[in-house]
């Protein structure tokens, strides 16, 4: 399958504008039973009922929960959605039946425009926001408990590997050092960190790099997805399709590693001069190169610009 531009279909709801949603659509156009493990505000869940298919929506946050509950009402008493909190990442222990298989399964990862939108989320670096970045009650620290109590080495650490940050180690040496005067409690408190180290001209791009590093830290994202996706595969019915839009470069990385393993039929090391592996592949990966969002999309919704959409199929 060949890399496709889409544009946006014109059904996006108030909460959160779905990204990539006509080719979520057609990638899952065949799926009579869905799995939406970041539900949201419910567009790609309304797009989908609207296909004729039955799904079954997971969010961590409550009021994402509610607002796709509402939009998705007709649907919920027809017995064509239903919604259940909690987290993809223990996707068993959300209440899914444990012998439930889906035709799809859908993971829009990162943080919905609405929660941006919503200062007191405290996912934006806006002047007096908190800084939070929970995306539901089940993390165990805000933004500003992760940032007052990390050790410097491994806050080094987490700006290096999900910030690319070259000046890691200044920057996490500057927050222990204004921390040590004043607890950090906004948004003003690490962009005053950021510039001291970055220089006055430093900017948004800087600031939305270091945020998402300390969002993804604060929610455990990587880790969730790494163990998620084995999860999320044996989920799927033979011929089903697992779609997933990643906003960050290690996000995007772990999907492709993953899918490619599955595609393959040896995954045994390269030296290794007999077989002992499974021996034949999982399923087939459909998207050689990630689909992205065309200009179109991009200016209706900026959330977009970075969106990678990957996606593999089940063996039949």
């Amino acid at each position: 399958m060949s890399p496709v531009r889409t544009l946006p279909t014109g059904r996006a709801g108030t909460y959160h504008v779905p990204v990539l949603l006509a080719e979520v659509e057609r990638l899952l156009a065949d799926a009579r039973t869905v799995l939406d493990c970041t539900l949201g505000g419910g567009g790609h869940s309304a797009a989908l009922v609207d296909l004729g298919a039955r799904v079954t929506g997971i969010d961590r946050d409550p009021r994402a929960l509610a607002e796709a509950r509402a939009r998705l009402a007709d649907a919920e008493r027809d017995g064509r959605f239903r919604a259940l909190l909690g987290n993809y990442a223990d996707v068993d222990a959300a209440g899914l039946e444990p012998d439930a298989r889906f035709d799809g399964i859908l993971l829009d990862l990162g943080v919905s425009s609405h929660q941006f939108d919503d200062a007191a989320r405290g996912f934006t670096f806006r002047e007096g926001a908190p800084l939070d970045m929970r995306m539901g009650d089940d993390a165990d620290t805000d933004a500003a408990g992760l940032l007052n109590a990390i050790d410097e080495v491994d806050l080094s650490a987490l700006l290096r590997a999900y910030a690319d940050e070259p000046r890691a180690a200044r920057l996490a040496r500057e927050i222990v050092r204004r921390r040590a005067r004043r607890p950090f409690a906004t948004a003003d408190d690490l962009v005053d960190a950021i510039r001291a180290v970055l220089g006055p001209r430093s900017g948004a791009p800087d600031f939305a790099r270091i945020f998402q590093a300390v969002r993804i830290a604060v929610n455990d994202e990587l880790a969730g997805l790494e163990r998620a996706l084995p999860a999320l595969r044996d989920r799927l019915t033979p011929g089903g399709v697992l779609a997933i839009i990643a906003y960050h470069s290690g996000e995007d990385r772990l999907v492709k590693n993953a899918f490619r393993d599955w595609s393959a039929s040896c995954i045994c090391p390269p030296k290794q001069v007999v077989c002992t592996c499974r021996g034949v592949p999982l399923g087939e990966t459909l998207t050689k190169r990630p689909i992205s969002a065309a200009d179109d999309e991009v200016e209706v919704n900026a959330r977009a610009r970075s969106a990678r959409l990957r996606a593999w199929r089940r063996a039949r």
